[in-house]
């Protein structure tokens, strides 16, 4: 079971309304107040941009954060003594499932980048949030699998 506070929630929910039709993507920290949620710059436009062939979806169907900015965030998380809880995107016009795309950017050596943190789902049909997914990394499949989302109050 993944927790996550009703005002992060409604962050997560909000970032992939707004930036729809297109693909939003961030990060939540363990926070010393609860939850904080970082939206992340979705660079996966510029990329396909500059090299179609390389990258040849675009941000309604994929998303890439800013290295750099998520390098940043990390680093200021950790001078801060928080830690990664979860990393989010969404699907515009999907369902919220954890695909192979979405499997192969977070283990890009066979194995998790962040195995400690949740990999959340959001669905956003005609612009409208559906159904939130919660995948976490089990050792034991070497694989993602769904678990339950508890919405707790905030602190």
């Amino acid at each position: 079971m993944f927790e996550l506070n009703e005002t992060a929630l409604a962050s997560v929910k909000a970032h992939a309304v707004k930036t729809y039709p297109e693909e939003c993507c961030g990060v939540i920290l363990r926070g010393v107040g609860g939850d904080e949620v970082h939206r992340l710059v979705n660079i996966q436009n510029r990329l396909h941009a500059t090299d179609p062939e390389t990258f040849p979806r675009d941000a309604r169907i994929a998303y890439t954060m800013d290295p750099k900015e998520l390098e940043a965030v990390l680093k200021q998380a950790e001078q801060r003594g928080v830690s990664l809880k979860a990393v989010y995107h969404s699907h515009p016009d999907h369902d919220a499932y954890f695909s192979a795309e979405d499997k192969a950017c977070a283990t890009p050596f066979g194995e998790p980048t962040y195995p400690d943190a949740a990999q959340i789902v959001v669905s956003v049909m005609s612009g409208n949030v559906g159904r939130v997914a919660v995948f976490a990394w089990n050792p034991d499949v070497e694989d993602y699998v769904e678990t339950s989302l508890k919405r707790v109050a905030d602190r």
